[in-house]
């Protein structure tokens, strides 16, 4: 499907979730870039992708996490979404 559609960022989002799941983390940090790149508002992007920064622990990848997380952060207050703001905002307390 994403052969057909290589921009659609719900395939992109759920092709990252099952790298993270095998813990390919840069594969998955990857396909959540590309999914943030085909919608920037795909909020829970955002907090996936710092975890899997987070787990693949490589250097500068918490500094790394922690921007996403920020840069979420920003998308959510602009998007009103609260719980995706409580989410984001939870988990870089937790990172930094």
């Amino acid at each position: 499907m994403l052969e057909a559609d290589p921009g659609d960022a719900f395939l992109l989002y759920a092709l990252a979730q099952e790298l993270a799941k095998a813990s390919d983390f840069s594969g998955a940090v990857e396909h959540y870039d590309r999914c943030l790149a085909a919608d920037p508002n795909y909020l829970y992007a955002y907090f996936h992708k710092a975890m899997a920064l987070r787990d693949r622990d490589a250097p500068g990848d918490l500094a790394l996490a922690a921007a996403t997380l920020r840069t979420g952060v920003d998308r959510a207050r602009a998007a009103k979404d609260t719980k995706a703001l409580s989410e984001l905002s939870g988990l870089l307390d937790q990172i930094e």
